[in-house]
């Protein structure tokens, strides 16, 4: 007879001192037993004790690490109340540290009406195991970085994407967590400028039957089959050999060769659904311990699926075991590996209650209030597609969110209004833009300033994982995807992109120049703007996906870095290594605080200030008018030069007038209308003598600079 659990409230199955403890929610369950399986896969059951406040656990003596093991519920197969127990399934523990083996893929013999109906045909060939982990090795793990945020710069990247092709890594190592701690990736990160290193999904998931049935793969892991175990596929072979916990320590000390680099890593969670899928899914897991108890459902119908994520398997954050496990996955993944940090995907399921979307929600109350979990970077992906499901700037501190007004602002402003421009038709002038610009204090100010996160809420980006990669955005002006299998049908039709005046891949020299200073704007604006950037793996060096903006199933090289790169990727990639740099060493670029529009200095400039073309203050009628295309920005600050930002979105040359002060000469220290700022051009240019205020300067068609103040001016008192 199996012994009590001493700890029931731990979920989940450990080694402690007494021996191996176990316990799984299942509060509808009749019964729950505990498989463990031999070498040869011979299975023996363990009737567990409960329930104990929906809980179902035991001891057991004499058991090791590495040891292979499953559950299975008893109770009543009744989905139209959100029952689905069925004792023919071997269920994963859903808080498994390790995960062995993966869902057989889809074949004709039934294999997924075994794994969604109650027929009685057993599921263990087709299911992975949990594995028994040893107790975490103490470790001299190197310090955490702990970048403040205005200093932080994000690259988001996919673990096998980045590394599967990075020459210097040796071909056994490409592709998996190995790779992340390489010198090679280490040595390019740290080249670049990046601080923070944010991984798309690697919890354990699954492909979709349907992918699997077209050949193609889940390759974005937005699909968890666990919250606890890393994704086994991106371990080398030899950890993968070795079993679950070589994987695991394979990827703690990929993240401890990035501390002692500097660099942080933040991990994008999936807790908003699971792989088991809609209705009619997958029982793997969750839903074969108690479906009612943690998938969201319709009011009034238990056994309906209330879909706020458009994947199936939503979680019920209304439920408190089902916070429990998130918020146990979160630090977990903090205490163990020494992450730092977390993007949400579709963050606004993770906050919805019984009347939608609550920032007081005891999910972000829980999370940004744990004095381990708040003490990381958290960052939301502020909407879903459920009624309410747009949530941008409602967030509580201390999480930042993913900006899409930055994003979308960005990408009209220098593509499709500038199409427009070139067509005689009137844009939305430069007002959305300056908010942009200045940290978004429209979006995450507040009326009570103890309320207003600052400028460091706003994760600016203009081009992320879902979407076009830059390049693309400048490249084409429709979609791509008939390669997904969904007849195009799938992905984002609101690109705001603009192919100038070619669609896809073209020789004609006028075209690609205009596309390539078309990118130049797009990542000053970024890097160069107040807020967070964030900078997608490969668009600093022009990545294409040959125009599909949804490449989630492809893993192959449509969405492989490939590092073989032409004359004008490298120019790309300087510009982007050089704005990074400006950005880095000069303060008055990385505010953590919203401005004032007031002078904190005894000299004759704000904090913030904003000018027309002439170089007069900014008027009411100016900011509010559609057809304004060019505009100038000065920045000030206690420590460093100031800064003064001038931008001519017209497609004709402007001349522009510098605003007339008795502040230093300015500096030009960046132009988009260079190619690379180690040119010949640029730098001669960087050479020229300062200019003065009041001076009038001709500024390029869809051009940026940036210029810096100089120590001393004959201007200054």
């Amino acid at each position: 007879m199996i012994a009590p659990n001493p700890a029931p409230f731990r979920l989940g199955f450990h080694l402690i001192h007494e021996g191996a403890a176990v316990s799984v929610w299942a509060p509808h369950a009749s019964g729950v037993d505990l498989c463990l399986f031999d070498e040869d896969g011979t299975e023996t059951r363990h009737p567990l004790r409960g329930p104990e406040n929906g809980l179902w656990h035991g001891l057991l003596t004499g058991l090791k690490p590495g040891l292979r093991y499953g559950l299975r519920a008893h109770g009543p197969w009744d989905p139209y109340q959100g029952h689905r127990y069925n004792p023919a399934r071997l269920l994963l523990d859903p808080y498994a540290r390790g995960i062995e083996g993966r869902l057989v893929q889809a074949t004709e013999d039934g294999f997924e009406a075994i794994l969604s109906t109650d027929d009685p045909r057993d599921s263990a060939p087709f299911v992975p195991r949990g594995v028994l982990l040893a107790h975490p090795r103490h470790r001299t793990a190197p310090p955490r970085p702990r970048i403040p945020w205005e200093r932080t710069i994000i690259y988001e990247a996919h673990v096998k994407g980045l590394t599967q092709r990075m020459p210097g890594i040796p071909r056994p190592l490409r592709g998996t967590y190995a790779a992340l701690g390489h010198d090679a990736v280490i040595d390019y990160l740290t080249d670049l400028g990046i601080t923070t290193l944010e991984l798309l999904p690697i919890h354990a998931h699954a492909t979709e039957p349907r992918l699997e049935r077209l050949g193609l793969i889940n390759y974005w892991g937005y699909n968890p089959l666990g919250f606890f175990a890393p994704h086994q596929a991106y371990a080398t072979e030899a950890a993968r050999d070795a079993g679950p916990q070589a994987v695991v320590d394979e990827l703690r000390s990929a993240i401890d060769r990035l501390h002692h680099a500097g660099i942080e890593v933040i991990l994008d969670v999936v807790y908003n659904h699971t792989c088991e899928g809609d209705n009619e899914g997958r029982q793997v897991s969750w839903r074969g311990f108690d479906s009612r108890g943690y998938y969201r459902s319709l009011p009034g119908e238990p056994g309906t699926l209330d879909d706020t994520t458009g994947t199936g398997g939503p979680l019920d954050f209304t439920e408190p075991r089902v916070i429990q496990m998130a918020l146990d996955s979160l630090r977990y993944w903090l205490t163990d590996f020494g992450v730092d940090g977390f993007r949400f995907d579709l963050a606004a399921t993770l906050g919805r209650t019984g009347r939608g979307f609550d920032r007081g929600h005891p999910f972000l109350v829980g999370v940004t209030i744990d004095p381990i979990i708040g003490a990381a970077k958290l960052v939301a992906e502020p909407w879903d597609i459920g009624p309410g499901g747009w949530q941008t700037g409602a967030f509580p501190a201390p999480m930042a969110e993913w900006n899409d007004h930055f994003r979308n602002t960005v990408r009209s402003f220098w593509l499709a209004e500038t199409n427009l421009a070139r067509r005689r038709s009137d844009a939305h002038g430069v007002r959305d833009l300056a908010y942009r610009l200045s940290g978004s204090s429209d979006v995450f100010g507040s009326d009570d300033a103890t309320l207003a996160r600052g400028p460091s809420a706003s994760i600016n980006y203009v081009a992320c994982h879902d979407g076009f990669t830059l390049h693309d955005l400048t490249a084409y002006h429709r979609k791509r995807n008939e390669a997904n299998g969904e007849h195009n049908n799938d992905g984002s039709n609101n690109n705001r992109s603009w192919n100038h005046g070619v669609e896809g891949p073209t020789d004609d020299p006028t075209v690609l120049s205009a596309r390539r200073r078309s990118a130049r704007n797009l990542l000053g604006t970024l890097l160069l703007s107040a807020g967070v950037p964030m900078i997608q793996a490969g668009d600093e060096m022009g990545r294409t996906q040959r125009g599909n903006n949804n490449a989630y199933c492809h893993d192959d090289e449509t969405t492989w870095l490939d590092w073989h790169l032409e004359h004008w990727q490298d120019n790309l990639h300087a510009t982007t290594r050089y704005l990074v740099s400006l950005r880095r060493e000069n303060p008055v670029l990385q505010p953590s605080a919203f401005y004032r529009g007031t002078d904190d200095r005894d000299d004759t400039r704000d904090d913030l200030a904003w000018f027309d073309q002439a170089g007069l203050p900014a008027t009411y009628a100016w900011w509010h008018d559609p057809s304004i295309r060019v505009i100038q920005m000065m920045r000030s600050l206690t420590d460093g030069p100031d800064a003064l930002i001038i931008i001519n979105g017209d497609p004709t040359k402007e001349t522009v007038s510098l605003p007339l002060d008795r502040g230093p000469a300015w500096r030009l220290v960046w132009d988009s209308a260079w190619d690379s700022p180690d040119s010949k051009e640029a730098k001669t240019a960087r050479q020229s003598e300062p200019v003065e205020p009041g001076e009038d300067l001709i500024l390029p068609p869809h051009s940026m600079r940036l210029y810096l103040g100089t120590e001393e001016s004959p201007h200054r008192h």
